[in-house]
């Protein structure tokens, strides 16, 4: 649509996650950090949380690409499933082959023998869930149920939980109390702050094929920073219609005028104090 009045080669705030675009922010950079060290080191459970929007599904693809080749893994992006549905689904993602008819007792002993063959060819496994603040209680009691599966000195399972804040809300509950004490890491992605915003926008529109002067003006990021939050699914939302309104009105740089119209359009966005003067 404006790629060309821009100088672009495609639409550099598209809302799909694609780890091409991943910049590494501090939070975002340590984040992926520990969730490497602590899955290279066998740890347990390991639990990621942000708010909507923050980044999760991308640093979730991206640990998954990293993992790639180093261990087998199993990635479940909708986790609201019975505790049967869950078992099933690990034992799938991890190359078992379902048994018409099988009971819940046949699946685990089928998925216990694969996760031992895992282990003595040295290969680990990680479960990763996305959305896990989706769980149901039962579910996540059978997922405890499930790491219970290990030998005399190997854990069998890994698993990274990736949520929103309302997990650890979940987490908090006595009846999930042993589950929570098998967290041995955590952590909790940040939005970014005025500089990463405005290296986020930069880094997004260079990869897009953008190689003039700072497009955004600075009364324009600051208002960006302001009016997102410093959440980046909110920065693409606000950067690509600010960036239509310019090419609407055939300006070349984009402008706070141009970010305050796409305050006023988008309902999710924090609107800053005087805005009427400004609309």
């Amino acid at each position: 649509m404006y790629e060309a009045h821009f100088g672009l080669q495609e639409a550099p705030f598209a809302l799909t996650p694609n780890t091409r675009y991943f910049l590494r922010a501090p939070s975002h950079n340590d984040a992926l950090e520990l969730l490497l060290v602590a899955l290279r080191e066998r740890e347990g459970f390991i639990k990621i949380t942000g708010e909507v929007g923050t980044g999760k599904t991308l640093l979730c693809r991206l640990l998954l690409n990293a993992l790639d080749g180093e261990a087998s893994t199993a990635y479940l992006p909708n986790p609201h499933l019975s505790a049967e549905a869950l078992y099933e689904a690990v034992a799938e993602e991890l190359g078992v082959e379902p048994v018409a008819g099988a009971n819940t007792h046949q699946v685990l002993k089928a998925l216990n023998e694969r996760l031992i063959s895992l282990a003595m060819d040295r290969t680990p496994a990680v479960l990763v869930i996305d959305e896990a603040q989706a769980m149901p209680e039962a579910t996540i009691e059978a997922l405890r149920l499930l790491t219970n599966l290990e030998t005399e000195s190997t854990r069998l399972l890994q698993v990274v939980l990736f949520g929103q804040p309302e997990l650890d809300a979940l987490l908090n509950r006595d009846s999930l109390r042993q589950l929570k004490q098998r967290i041995t890491f955590h952590y909790r992605l940040l939005p970014l702050d005025r500089d990463s915003v405005a290296q986020y926008l930069r880094h997004r529109l260079a990869l897009a094929g953008y190689n003039g002067t700072d497009l955004f003006q600075p009364t324009a990021l600051r208002l960006i920073t302001r009016a997102s939050g410093g959440i980046p699914r909110l920065i693409n939302v606000l950067a690509h219609k600010s960036m239509l309104a310019a090419w609407g009105q055939g300006d070349s740089r984009i402008s706070r005028g141009h970010v305050l119209r796409a305050v006023q359009d988008t309902e999710s966005a924090r609107a800053p104090g005087l805005l009427a003067r400004w609309l």
